[in-house]
């Protein structure tokens, strides 16, 4: 079944239609006839509400083995994410829990309640070291379940108790809000913060990744979290082929002046059911851009819309690519950024202690 539309226009969320769930066998479609009276019904469906459910996973650090991806372990104290970005690579993962890689990921988000207690235990486990653990690998943890549900900042603190290193990415100031924990950590180089930029237009961003922080915001991020002391980096992504891609420069240049230390960036990842969701918002919102980004973006994945070869899914391929690969390693070295970060310290590392405040006798 084709993405079906729910209404004439979903306000405040990046989704606009439901695709089908790849794993269902049965399908639901909206049958709207007759219902133009009923403004109540309608109205509901233009702006649906966020609904929050417990996730009773009995785990919460991920291990990861992708060549492509730095970093071996990560942790979601989220399943969905309420910010809604057209664009969000994350989407079909929410079709494992019988929902839409649409409007479904934005508006059922699963809450892991007990994140800080499992953390806790993992890293009680007497072969743990203290690797890096990033946060999140798949979708923000700073979205705005985490402003009612301090889900993520209830693992910092446990991070901040054991200096255990932790690598966040987000694109939510609310990430400030945990400046105390964020300060412990780094006097032992045990955190790095990431903040994820697609574009300096507000307008754009608005309708792209509707509840996310105002590009604004994340640039001010940046220049409190770098005047604190906390590293940071720019991740631009996803650059978007015919959409964003001739912002590189001016996002690297805002970025390095609010105190950014390093900087990557992502080409646009449409899997599965994403490129449905996304050219489905563009066709909705900037449909005389359509039909170049669609062509730009199959132009970088060797005629497809995705690829999901190592190597390949991160950077693309063919002549568009690599132009916009050079531009930003051209600007990201005329503005003085790094490579990388410093890498995370280990050596602080102590387990937690137990129930009471005692620590294990033999660490």
């Amino acid at each position: 079944m084709a993405d079906q539309p729910l209404t004439p226009k979903v306000r405040g969320r990046g989704a606009q239609s439901q695709p089908a769930n790849r794993y269902l066998t049965t399908q639901m479609e909206w049958d709207l006839t007759d219902c133009d009276q009923d403004a109540e019904l309608l109205e509901g469906l233009r702006k649906p509400d966020t609904v929050y459910h417990s996730d009773e996973s009995q785990t919460i650090v991920s291990q990861n083995n992708s060549p492509d991806i730095p970093f071996r372990y990560s942790m979601n104290p989220y399943r969905g994410c309420a910010h809604g970005c057209s664009y969000c690579y994350a989407r079909p993962t929410h079709e494992y829990l019988g929902l839409s890689a649409g409007l479904d990921f934005e508006t059922q988000v699963f809450v892991k309640h007990r994140a800080a207690e499992l953390l806790r235990k993992w890293l009680a486990k007497p072969k743990w070291q203290g690797e890096w653990i990033a946060l999140s690998g798949v979708t923000d943890c700073y979205q705005p379940a985490e402003q009612r549900f301090k889900i993520t900042r209830s693992c910092l603190a446990v991070a901040a108790e054991c200096r255990q290193p932790m690598g966040i990415i987000t694109k939510n100031a609310l990430v400030v809000r945990d400046l105390d924990l964020l300060t412990e950590l780094a006097q032992f180089n045990a955190v790095h913060v990431a903040i994820s930029l697609t574009t300096l237009d507000s307008q754009l961003a608005r309708t792209m990744e509707p509840r996310t922080s105002t590009p604004e915001a994340r640039l001010r991020t940046l220049a409190t979290l770098s005047a604190a002391g906390i590293p940071t980096q720019v991740v631009v992504a996803p650059i978007i082929p015919g959409l964003t891609d001739s912002e590189v420069p001016a996002i690297l240049a805002a970025a390095r002046e609010a105190g950014a230390r390093a900087a990557s960036f992502v080409l646009l990842r449409l899997p599965k059911a994403v490129d449905q969701v996304f050219f489905d918002w563009l066709r909705q919102c900037y449909p005389d851009r359509a039909t170049k980004v669609e062509m730009l973006t199959r132009a970088t994945r060797d005629g497809q819309l995705y690829k999901s070869e190592f190597g390949k899914r991160m950077r693309g391929e063919g002549e568009i690519a690599r132009q916009i690969e050079q531009t930003f390693r051209v600007f990201a070295g005329k503005y003085g950024f790094e490579k990388r970060l410093p890498p995370l310290d280990s050596s602080h590392f102590r387990p937690p202690g137990e129930p009471g405040g005692q620590r294990r006798l033999f660490d």
